[in-house]
């Protein structure tokens, strides 16, 4: 097993080392639920020297799934907002981010962690097969080890999308498309980036416990 883990890590750490390649660009993908919630009550506005405030109780409006592709040296990303995650769900993002996000670059290289529907036979369930091996040549996968998704850069995005507006309640999905596309826009403007500082020597002086000849 640590072997498996220490090989997927370098492997990505690898592929943060090098420089920005606009032609291959590294893209960190990922996703993640969240809730819908509405007010059982409608909330007291805020007024002079009392904020906004709203009762304990909510109702549930069910859930939506959220994909997110961050590119971390270009500093741009993008959610998007689905009622399901399944494979065929994964393979239209994957549509999207080959024949919109980047359609004129040979190959993005997709670092993602080991889900069963991430793979490239998904898209073989989407689309008919030529179609699907299309996309399949101009995308090249590199999977997070196994408890090691904190090597996926977009984590730390997700973490910034849950501060910034999914830790308030959103009632249904039009206001949860809007909060998302309004700070996804903000950041996208500033371009910021995602400055990883960890890399493969870290790792073996680090966790070194995890290298089996060096254990």
């Amino acid at each position: 097993m640590s072997a498996d883990f220490v090989a997927a890590m370098e492997d990505v750490l690898d592929l943060y080392a090098e420089p920005y390649d606009p032609q291959r660009p590294v893209v960190c993908f990922d996703e993640t639920s969240t809730q819908l919630l509405s007010d059982a009550r409608p909330p007291i506005p805020v007024e002079p020297g009392r904020p906004k405030r709203e009762d304990y109780e909510y109702r549930r409006e069910g859930t939506r799934n959220l994909f997110l592709c961050i590119e971390p040296l270009a500093g741009w990303r993008h959610v998007a907002v689905t009622e399901r995650r399944t494979a065929v769900d994964f393979a239209h993002q994957m549509r999207w981010l080959v024949d919109e996000a980047y359609p004129d670059v040979p190959v993005v290289r997709v670092v993602l962690d080991n889900l069963n529907t991430h793979r490239k036979a998904s898209l073989y369930q989407a689309f008919p097969a030529e179609e699907a091996r299309r996309m399949a040549r101009r995308l090249e996968f590199h999977y997070t080890p196994k408890h090691g998704s904190w090597l996926n850069m977009a984590e730390i995005e997700f973490s910034v999308f849950s501060r910034g507006c999914l830790k308030k309640r959103i009632p249904d999905e039009e206001s949860l498309c809007r909060e998302i596309h309004a700070l996804e826009q903000e950041r996208n403007r500033a371009q910021v980036r995602v400055n990883w500082h960890f890399g493969i020597q870290d790792a073996r002086t680090k966790l070194n416990r995890l290298y089996p000849i060096n254990s």
